[in-house]
């Protein structure tokens, strides 16, 4: 009875919570007379609450569970369809941005979102100069408060109307709605983060899934924003995924297992990546230079002794060192110097392996360009640092004309900053770019191998170093490497949606034997099945075929070569063969070659004079007093 209760989730469930309470009853008792810990997020968001971020992941787990399917099969939602497969095919390029690969993918770039995008709406704020808020009541009288609200319900309940209306009165009051604290926590930052989304998907390279563009783009805002709190909350992320998994998995149990994928950094969608955080990186250099610019007059400079000429006209600003803190008072330029928000761009992008720049080979074959990744994170983390921190100062303050009319005028009173946001925007249109002319490409409506199974437009088949269609799209060839490769594996395809992919690859039906593909739209899923059986003839390798099931309906897709076993029995040579439905025991003696069924299980038949015995998983020939082992059923380690 112990040592059941040791093992409960319940047990180990309070355990953790008391030693977390603990924890932070002691901190919260040692800090207590410094100030009240909720003081400074309700200075700038509604309640002290990223509204907007909670809004945009409640959405997204919506796009999850009912437009994927998740409901169904949360481990296994629709994702083909829901990929940014091509401007000629809308639905993906919607839905792109919002669908995820799997409940893994979902969870981390949800909590990744919670911790970048809650610190990104604070940078921005519902209340973007902050407000002045109560320093809080003790904790007593909050527990006191929070044990009465039950009670209180049925009166808050009515008084619900009338403080909608108030709501809606301060709104309509202000002078621009753009100014509301609820117009920015309920539609301009949710909207941006869709907007933001949508717009990347137009330059995803590749058939890209998954809301980590926008996430990107949350960090990208907040490293510019708050580069020191970013880096804080890049460890945040990390524990507020180990609190997910420990509430969900109290106790798990682990052994030694194969498994099976390709390299990690290989499944990095990079060329997203950086799009969404130079785009989050450009938004925040120009909301910020926005708001030095609209700051008061007061308070700017270096000092009380500054020469007003010095700052004069369009060179007076600099976002950063007349940026107001959170206390009322102006920050200095070294509070947030380039070095700073370079190595929290650094920092950010190795531990997010936006260094891994490789080249498919194809066949799950993969080159990574480790060294040349890391020289382009550093140039782009030093971009994002001169934009975001260089001052409006002529690079030329004696050619330098206050108001330029004139390109030449322009150039001569260019400005660090002014050169920095060019840099960025370039940068940001080198990765940009090169997505255009794949997604304008149309796929190939030719036939596809073998005998495909087609559902509702969908054509799924198997087949071994055939073109990748969706790797070759656009031909190019650069530094000795090309995009004409060769893939093998389960291939969907659906020329309507501009849809050609390696949905499951050779090696990994190899590894686990079955494995489900899963297409359909928005809404709808139809599941076919494909399994890999197979025959391993002695130190001759195997011989296989792929087959589909679909409404309990089976149909062979491929067929492997046979397989010959090493072993002979005086002079003859045997071979195991797939074919459509089942496989085949051939026996060839003086170019003479009979073929026989493969013996059902505990029987014997007989070929060449040599008499084929099946004994379980095993095949043996035997001839006299001679017996061998000529073949074993395939084995899958992903089933063991």
């Amino acid at each position: 009875m112990v040592a059941e209760a040791l093992t409960s989730d319940a047990v180990h469930l309070a355990a953790g919570g008391v030693g977390v309470v603990v924890a932070l009853a002691a901190v919260y008792l040692v800090d207590r007379p410094s100030d009240d810990w909720t003081r400074a997020p309700r200075s700038r968001l509604l309640l002290g609450v990223p509204w907007g971020t909670l809004l945009v992941i409640a959405g997204v787990i919506g796009v999850y569970l009912f437009v994927q399917s998740g409901i169904e099969n949360p481990n296994r939602p629709v994702v083909i369809p829901f990929r940014s497969w091509s401007y000629f095919y809308p639905e993906g390029l919607v839905w792109s941005s919002f669908a995820h690969a799997g409940r893994g993918h979902l969870t981390g770039n949800l909590l990744s979102a919670l911790v970048a995008g809650g610190l990104a709406e604070y940078a921005y704020g519902h209340f973007p100069d902050g407000r002045e808020v109560d320093r809080g009541d003790g904790l007593v009288v909050r527990l006191r408060r929070l044990l009465s609200r039950p009670r209180q319900l049925p009166s808050r309940l009515r008084r619900l109307p009338r403080r909608v209306r108030e709501v809606l009165s301060r709104i309509a009051a202000v002078e621009s709605p753009a100014e509301s604290p609820y117009v920015r926590a309920f539609l301009i930052v949710p909207g941006a983060a869709v907007a933001f989304g949508l717009l990347s998907a137009l330059f995803a390279l590749g058939p890209v899934i998954g809301f980590s563009v926008v996430v990107f783009g949350y960090w990208g805002f907040a490293l510019v924003s708050r580069p020191v709190a970013a880096v804080v909350a890049m460890a945040g992320t990390t524990l507020v995924g180990v609190l997910y998994d420990a509430l969900r998995v109290p106790v798990a149990f682990a052994e030694a297992s194969p498994s099976y994928g390709v390299p990690g950094w290989a499944n990095v969608a990079i060329q997203g990546h950086a799009l969404g955080l130079i785009g989050g990186a450009l938004v925040a250099v120009v909301l910020l230079r926005r708001r030095a610019r609209e700051q008061p007059d007061e308070g700017r400079g270096a000092g009380s002794d500054a020469d007003p000429d010095a700052t004069a006209g369009r060179w007076r600003y600099h976002p950063l060192s007349t940026a107001v803190g959170d206390d009322g008072s102006r920050a200095d330029a070294t509070e947030r110097s380039a070095l700073l928000v370079f190595g929290a761009l650094l920092l950010f992008g190795a531990s997010r392996r936006l260094w891994a720049l490789y080249w498919y080979l194809g066949n799950e074959r993969y080159e990574l360009y480790r060294a040349v990744g890391v020289g382009l994170l550093a140039l782009l983390a030093a971009v994002v640092a001169v934009a975001a921190v260089s001052r409006d100062e002529p690079l030329w303050p004696t050619r330098a004309v206050p108001e330029p009319e004139t390109l030449r005028g322009g150039i001569r009173s260019a400005t660090p900053a002014t050169v920095g946001l060019l840099l960025l925007v370039g940068a940001l249109a080198a990765v940009a770019g090169p997505a255009v002319v794949p997604n304008l490409v149309a796929v190939d409506d030719g036939d596809l191998p073998g005998d495909p199974i087609e559902v509702e437009g969908y054509q799924v088949t198997y087949a071994e170093d055939v073109e990748d269609q969706l790797v070759g799209v656009v031909d190019v060839e650069a530094f000795g490497r090309s995009t004409s490769v060769n893939t093998s594996g389960v291939i969907v395809s659906d020329p309507d949606r501009e849809i050609w992919t390696t949905a499951v690859s050779k090696g990994n039906l190899a590894f686990w034997g079955y494995r489900a593909v899963d297409v359909g739209g928005t809404g709808w899923r139809e599941t076919v099945w494909v399994q890999r059986v197979g025959w391993v003839a002695a130190n001759g390798g195997p011989t296989y075929r792929v087959d589909a099931v679909r409404n309990e309906t089976r149909r062979t897709l491929y067929v492997s070569d046979p397989a010959q076993a090493e072993p002979q029995i005086d002079g003859r040579n045997i071979s195991v063969a797939a074919v459509e439905g089942g496989f085949e025991i051939r026996v060839t003696h003086e170019n003479a070659t009979v073929t026989i069924p493969l013996p059902e299980e505990g029987t014997t038949l007989e070929a060449q004079g040599v008499s084929i015995v099946r004994g379980g998983d095993r095949v043996y020939a035997q001839r006299g007093e001679t017996r061998v082992r000529i073949a074993q059923r395939e084995r899958y380690e992903g089933r063991q």
